[in-house]
Protein backbone atom coordinates (compact mmCIF):
# COMPACT_ATOMS: atom_id res chain seq x y z
CA UNK A 1 0.00 0.00 0.00
CA UNK A 2 1.42 3.52 -0.78
CA UNK A 3 0.15 6.45 1.19
CA UNK A 4 -0.06 10.02 -0.70
CA UNK A 5 0.02 12.82 2.26
CA UNK A 6 -1.14 16.36 1.19
CA UNK A 7 -0.42 19.22 3.00
CA UNK A 8 -2.59 22.15 1.65
CA UNK A 9 -1.95 25.77 1.44
CA UNK A 10 -2.29 27.52 4.79
CA UNK A 11 -6.34 28.77 4.56
CA UNK A 12 -7.04 26.02 2.24
CA UNK A 13 -9.45 23.04 2.11
CA UNK A 14 -9.88 20.15 0.03
CA UNK A 15 -13.33 20.30 -1.30
CA UNK A 16 -16.55 17.34 -0.56
CA UNK A 17 -16.46 17.17 -5.06
CA UNK A 18 -12.85 16.38 -4.83
CA UNK A 19 -13.13 13.74 -2.34
CA UNK A 20 -16.14 11.78 -4.19
CA UNK A 21 -13.48 12.41 -7.55
CA UNK A 22 -10.96 10.37 -5.68
CA UNK A 23 -12.80 7.83 -4.21
CA UNK A 24 -13.97 7.26 -7.33
CA UNK A 25 -9.89 5.99 -8.78
CA UNK A 26 -9.95 2.36 -8.79
CA UNK A 27 -6.77 2.01 -7.21
CA UNK A 28 -7.32 4.40 -4.06
CA UNK A 29 -8.45 2.71 -1.26
CA UNK A 30 -9.14 4.93 1.08
CA UNK A 31 -9.13 9.00 2.20
CA UNK A 32 -9.05 10.56 5.50
CA UNK A 33 -8.36 13.89 6.63
CA UNK A 34 -6.56 14.85 9.80
CA UNK A 35 -5.22 18.38 10.84
CA UNK A 36 -6.11 19.69 7.64
CA UNK A 37 -3.75 17.38 5.86
CA UNK A 38 -5.49 14.68 3.32
CA UNK A 39 -3.86 11.05 3.35
CA UNK A 40 -4.74 9.10 0.22
CA UNK A 41 -4.30 5.46 0.34
CA UNK A 42 -3.49 4.03 -3.03
CA UNK A 43 -3.74 -0.07 -3.32
CA UNK A 44 -0.57 0.22 -4.91
CA UNK A 45 1.28 1.99 -7.74
CA UNK A 46 3.29 0.73 -11.07
CA UNK A 47 5.56 1.92 -13.56
CA UNK A 48 2.42 3.83 -15.51
CA UNK A 49 1.79 7.32 -14.45
CA UNK A 50 -0.78 8.33 -12.38
CA UNK A 51 -2.68 11.84 -12.34
CA UNK A 52 -4.84 13.02 -8.95
CA UNK A 53 -6.64 15.99 -9.40
CA UNK A 54 -6.90 17.44 -5.79
CA UNK A 55 -9.60 20.54 -5.81
CA UNK A 56 -9.01 23.38 -2.92
CA UNK A 57 -11.76 25.85 -1.80
CA UNK A 58 -9.87 28.78 -0.06
CA UNK A 59 -11.39 28.53 3.55
CA UNK A 60 -9.80 31.88 5.21
CA UNK A 61 -8.10 34.44 3.77
CA UNK A 62 -4.19 34.32 3.88
CA UNK A 63 -0.98 36.31 2.55
CA UNK A 64 2.38 35.81 1.74
CA UNK A 65 1.77 31.71 1.32
CA UNK A 66 4.29 29.48 2.11
CA UNK A 67 5.12 26.15 -0.17
CA UNK A 68 3.02 23.57 0.54
CA UNK A 69 4.09 19.74 0.43
CA UNK A 70 3.33 16.72 -1.10
CA UNK A 71 4.67 13.28 0.04
CA UNK A 72 4.09 9.96 -1.18
CA UNK A 73 5.36 6.72 0.77
CA UNK A 74 4.96 2.74 1.63
CA UNK A 75 3.67 1.87 4.40
CA UNK A 76 5.65 -0.48 4.89
CA UNK A 77 8.43 0.64 4.36
CA UNK A 78 7.74 4.31 4.85
CA UNK A 79 11.75 5.39 4.44
CA UNK A 80 11.20 5.13 1.02
CA UNK A 81 9.67 8.26 -0.16
CA UNK A 82 9.45 11.40 -2.28
CA UNK A 83 8.69 14.55 -1.49
CA UNK A 84 7.88 17.84 -3.43
CA UNK A 85 6.44 21.46 -2.93
CA UNK A 86 3.61 23.53 -4.82
CA UNK A 87 2.87 27.44 -4.37
CA UNK A 88 -0.83 28.87 -5.66
CA UNK A 89 -0.71 30.02 -8.96
CA UNK A 90 -1.50 33.67 -8.01
CA UNK A 91 1.49 34.03 -5.63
Amino acid sequence: MVILEVSPLSGFIMTSRSRTLLENETIVKKIEVKANVVYIYLEKLNDESQTFILQLEQAIQMKNLKPASIKIYDYYQPEERALAEYSAVCS
